[in-house]
């Protein structure tokens, strides 16, 4: 089996799918590996480590030309799609409910594909877990872009001058990224809280050193490891008990987003206006609406003193790092999609139905 790893055509991406090192794996289990040329310049990965690996490096039409599989981590775009055929089975983080059209085209061309994005949460599947690997670099960076953005100091110092207080840092949904953004705070001497619709990441949170703002509710959980939409009601309360240590922080990192569905408002202009002047708010959830009322995606927006950033903080700002856990991730999933080479298409098992989006031209999620 050929499996073909394009380049990454957004202006702003710089990882790729596969990172030399996975694709001396992949050699060495039987697969032919072809890399188009360049795809992993932005990660620091050269041409000449892909050959060593054993991979060949092509141009984009060659790539397209001699794959069996064709893999990246973004969705195709209409140049790529224009090169795919009836025989191509596709691997990226597709999103396919944010876009059918995408899926509608590639049904047309009677290809296949398996969209990351889309894995089940459950323990056979979180090596495989690309949202798990990349939230958490993104968690950590979270916390590194509010520390250049702020004007205080993380932690407690003790100078001849005076003693300075350390920062206070608010962090909202405890997911993967939610849980690294506290690790990397109280490493960096912060006063940390946090607070989430679910009442299970309290212990999480806790085990890290943050306090755990606690809101009464009776039936807010998660679907399928997943927050899901919270109640009015509910989001009511957790307003009137955030507000108190919104008010006070330094820095406040948003991260609550439901599949699928706009990300809800959980900061509201009104109490942004209550904030602190100087505070900044990292708002991770900006591709899907943001978690803040004032949030624009890839812009600093100051009210009232206040910054708010609105972005993913891509794991492409460490790309060497987030390469490397995303091939990984993609090495996994292949090995278990596959047998002697070929794939299985075994639909009765979880992972390989949630993630089969369309399968030789046939649409079955949508």
């Amino acid at each position: 089996m050929k499996l073909g790893i394009l380049k990454e055509t957004e202006s702003s991406e710089k990882r790729v799918s596969i990172s030399p090192r996975i694709a001396k794996q992949l050699v060495d289990n039987g697969f032919t590996v072809i890399v188009e040329d360049d795809a992993g310049a932005s990660s620091k990965f050269k041409n000449s480590y892909y050959r060593k690996a054993g991979a060949r490096v092509e141009k984009r039409g060659a790539v397209y030309k001699d794959s069996d599989v064709l893999i990246k981590i973004n969705p195709f775009d209409e140049d790529g799609l224009k090169l795919v055929d009836s025989h191509h089975i596709l691997i990226c983080q597709l999103f396919h409910k944010s876009h059918p059209e995408i899926v509608q085209k590639i049904a047309d061309k009677g290809a296949t594909i398996f969209s990351m994005d889309t894995l089940p949460r459950i323990s056979r599947a979180q090596d495989m877990d690309v949202l798990s690997s990349q939230s958490n670099l993104a968690g950590y960076k979270a916390v590194i872009k509010g520390a250049y953005e702020m004007t205080k100091i993380f932690p407690l110092m003790m100078t001849a001058a005076g003693t300075i207080t350390p920062s206070r840092v608010l962090i909202y949904g405890i997911g993967v990224a939610g849980l690294q953004a506290i690790a990397t705070a109280k490493r960096l001497g912060a006063i940390v809280e946090a607070t989430d619709i679910r009442m299970e990441t309290k212990e999480q949170a806790e085990s890290l050193g943050a306090k755990f703002i606690t809101v009464e509710a009776d039936d807010e959980a998660s679907e399928n490891g997943y927050a899901k939409a919270a109640s009015d009601e509910y989001a009511k309360r957790q307003k009137e008990a955030v507000d108190a240590s919104l008010f006070k922080a330094d820095l406040v990192i948003t991260t609550a987003m439901v599949p699928g569905r706009k990300s809800p408002v959980l900061i509201t202009e009104e109490q942004v206006l209550e904030m602190k002047n100087g505070a900044v708010i990292i708002d991770l959830a900006a591709a899907q609406g943001g978690n803040c009322e004032l949030s624009k995606m890839n812009k600093a927006v100051i009210k009232n003193g206040v910054k708010i950033i609105g972005t993913t903080i891509a794991p492409e700002s460490v790309s060497t790092n987030a390469s490397d856990l995303y091939a990984k991730n993609m090495y996994n999933f292949i090995m278990f999609l596959t047998e002697n080479n070929e794939f299985k298409f075994d639909l009765e098992d979880e992972i390989t139905d949630e993630t089969l989006i369309v399968k030789e031209g046939v649409i079955r999620k949508t």
